[in-house]
């Protein structure tokens, strides 16, 4: 028998919010987090912005304990999974630890603890002055790590590396051991704090960001026919799925269902989608199919869209692969002109946006986009400049990853 899974609890740590209130009021009012960069002197590169979080110190939220033996991509996801955890208002001494476990993602894990050890190491006398937090800092797989000690969650606890696509890996995975009985309750997610000289420089040279300097919060600009790259955003976002007849039992908030899930690969190159979304448009139907729908029941779909030439367009057909030619009541938007790239923490962020689009029947804008790219077929629906009223009842997020990654989640409101 497979279980329903449902989402009680989301955290958020983004470049316009630290919190769930703020993010959301930003994102529905359209306010882009991007600016100059401060992390470091980015002058040397060809884009010299990226989305921040603002107004944020590790320290509002974690001991210095915490601090020291941990890199800030995984204080992200203890500050996001902290809200996750008390919004869903789960009692841990009622339950059985080994039924609550954490599935986590990132796609680079600790960037900033390897490039200041190593730098340190080289710069001075060549003994060895490494850390001994250095590997643990490091590992990808410490956030959740991290969460199952703060908390003492002894379930299944690992983490999934799959680029972009990273978040929506975690949370299908949560779902699928919720639903096959494995578990409770799982904490899932992702994090990401890549504004560092050498991610930001790696991304640079790849030529992948956009190089709007002059203008930085209108410089994610998805479907536009001027877009030029993506804003590279830092933060973490947390999800706590549970099992529906646990949930319902103990009168937890619900937000919404996980009905769908499913991965493609494209098989096609290293950093770029495949330019007709065969695969895209395959996770997709997958989902679907599972959740027992098909895309005229989809009322939102939040899309992967990064601001680029090539991977907007190909995300594009793979939709118009399923919709056709004739007009659909399916509302698109691009959200991270909005919060930027947080690349394997992106899925997270943007789940949590269709579940809140879901909550107040709105669907939140794509930004800063001004004259769409003449490839969009006519019969599709792209929210521009401002949130618009709808009834949402189900919602649709893609997320894709250097190395032909796909992943697709359906969430619907639970009837």
């Amino acid at each position: 028998m497979l279980h329903r899974v449902v989402i009680t609890g989301i955290g958020a740590l983004t470049p316009v919010g630290n919190d769930i209130p703020t993010f959301w009021e930003n994102v529905v009012a359209g306010r882009s987090g991007a600016a100059t960069i401060t992390h470091f002197d980015a002058s040397l590169f060809r884009t010299h912005f990226a989305a921040e979080l603002k107004n944020y110190a590790a320290s509002q939220f974690l001991s210095h304990a915490d601090i020291k033996r941990t890199d800030p991509f995984t204080q992200y996801a203890l500050i996001a999974s902290d809200q996750a955890i008390k919004d869903s208002g789960f009692d841990l001494s009622q339950m059985d630890p080994f039924d609550v476990g954490v599935i986590w993602g990132s796609g680079q894990g600790g960037m900033e603890t390897f490039e200041q050890q190593v730098t340190e190491y080289v710069q001075g006398t060549g003994q060895p002055r490494f850390s001994p937090f250095f590997v643990p800092k490091l590992i990808v797989n410490m956030a959740s790590g991290m969460i199952s000690i703060r908390n003492g969650y002894m379930g299944i606890n690992y983490t999934t590396v799959s680029a972009c696509a990273t978040s929506n890996t975690a949370i299908m995975d949560a779902f699928n051991y919720i639903r096959l009985g494995k578990a409770k309750i799982i904490i899932t997610g992702g994090s990401e704090a890549p504004i560092t000289p050498a991610s930001f420089g790696g991304f640079s040279a790849l030529k992948a960001m956009s190089t709007h300097n002059d203008d930085p919060v209108a410089a994610s600009r998805p479907f536009d026919v001027h877009r030029d790259g993506f804003v590279m955003a830092e933060g973490a976002g947390a999800l706590v799925l549970e099992e529906y007849e646990h949930a319902v039992k103990r009168g937890a908030t619900i937000y919404g269902e996980i009905t769908g899930a499913a991965m493609t690969a494209d098989a096609y190159h290293m950093t770029a989608t495949h330019p007709e979304g065969l695969g895209a448009a395959k996770a997709m139907q997958l989902a679907l199919d599972e959740a027992g729908l098909t895309i005229a029941d989809v009322d939102y779909l939040n899309t992967h869209a990064t601001s680029t030439p090539l991977g907007d367009i190909s995300e594009i057909k793979a939709v118009a692969k399923l919709t056709g030619p004739d007009k659909t009541k399916l509302k698109i938007s691009a959200t991270k002109s909005i919060t930027g790239h947080l690349l394997g923490a992106a899925g997270a962020i943007e789940a949590i946006i269709c579940l809140l689009s879901m909550r107040d029947n709105v669907i939140p804008p794509t930004i800063n986009t001004t004259e769409l790219d003449p490839e969009i077929p006519k019969n599709l629906s792209i929210v521009l400049q401002e949130t618009i009223p709808f009834d949402v009842r189900t919602t649709m997020s893609n997320t894709f990853g250097f190395g032909g990654h796909n992943g697709t989640v359906i969430f619907q409101k639970v009837s």
